[in-house]
């Protein structure tokens, strides 16, 4: 397939005059930064459109060899090439791919498994904002807040299925240790911390319900959903310097050590009850590197005295003088 990179790389450098006119040219002094910082926003996603269209259009122009078909699977050939819409943050972006088939097979585009294609036609990015967002807004408020930012409209039908498609995953991605090379060394001091909080839910109206409630009835009732969190942190030492600068509220006090930050934090919420949440928190143990925590502070735990004969215990100091 011809490429048509070089009239896309020719149409971005005309569309590039502008964007630099704006910020440069006599207008720009009567402008304000609002304007402008908007105005450059909205410029920026026309060049990112014709950036993606040419980095798609110059990876489907060459013709991949033909896929290693499975032990027990048929051989594919080439069959043609199949045009599909990629919904990116962009805009739309039509991208022509190589695919092979065979007989009783649906066809298969090596290009796909290559550029890690999602399954649907809506970009991963575009699915991680529009889902990011409705962790705690509803479909709605997802869909005018992600429509404010990129200015392009994205149905309910579009961000409803992507976040269903995404709650699978969920529990296998906390499921999974810390990694383990850290970007920097795990604390001495285990913190654990859980919190519970009451989460309204709707209750279904039963067939001839009344549609006007009596005193102290409610339609929704209330759930705990138990937080649970455990992190690393190294001991924050605090001299007797500071302390009294603290006390004495020095206008001056002295230059503080940088605090220590959480390493490898993780946060769970279930709604199963306490004894779900603490479970999965104990067993989450051995991807800490097991054992019991550390004392605080970091300090080992005092070793036991040595065996012997158990004698008298010693006799207490008299304090003061005697008769």
């Amino acid at each position: 397939m011809p490429s048509n990179a070089e009239p896309i790389v020719q149409h971005l450098r005309q569309e590039f005059e502008p964007v630099l006119a704006d910020v440069t040219g006599p207008e720009a002094g009567a402008q304000t930064a609002y304007s402008v910082e908007l105005t450059l926003f909205r410029q920026l996603l026309g060049l990112g459109a014709t950036l993606l269209r040419r980095f798609c259009v110059s990876r489907a122009a060459e013709r991949p060899p033909a896929p290693v078909p499975a032990p027990d699977g048929p051989r594919l050939t080439y069959h043609d090439c199949r045009a599909i819409t990629y919904y990116s943050i962009f805009g739309n972006v039509r991208l022509a791919r190589h695919s092979f088939a065979a007989p009783g097979h649906p066809g298969c585009p090596p290009l796909d498994a290559a550029l890690s294609l999602p399954e649907r036609c809506y970009s991963d990015l575009l699915r991680e904002w529009a889902a990011f967002g409705t962790a705690d807004q509803s479909y709605r408020e997802s869909q005018t807040g992600l429509e404010w930012i990129v200015g392009r409209p994205l149905s309910l039908q579009a961000i409803e299925p992507g976040v269903g498609e995404d709650a699978g995953d969920v529990t296998a991605f906390y499921a999974r240790p810390p990694a383990p090379d850290a970007p920097v060394p795990l604390g001495a001091i285990l913190v654990v911390q859980a919190a519970g909080k009451g989460v309204p839910q709707a209750q279904a109206l039963a067939t001839g319900s009344r549609e006007r409630l009596g005193k102290g009835e409610k339609r929704s009732t209330k759930k705990e959903a138990v937080v649970t969190s455990r992190y690393r942190l190294a001991p924050y030492p605090c001299t007797p310097q500071d302390v009294v600068a603290a006390l004495l509220q020095d206008p001056r006090p002295p230059e503080p050590a940088t605090r220590p930050r959480p390493v490898a934090k993780e946060v769970h919420a279930t709604l199963d009850g306490k004894t779900v949440a603490l479970t999965r928190l104990q067993q989450r143990g051995p991807a800490w590197g097991g054992g019991a925590p550390p004392r605080r502070g970091g300090a080992a735990p005092r070793a036991p005295p040595p065996p012997g004969p158990r004698g008298p215990p010693p006799a207490a100091p008299q304090v003061g003088g005697g008769p």
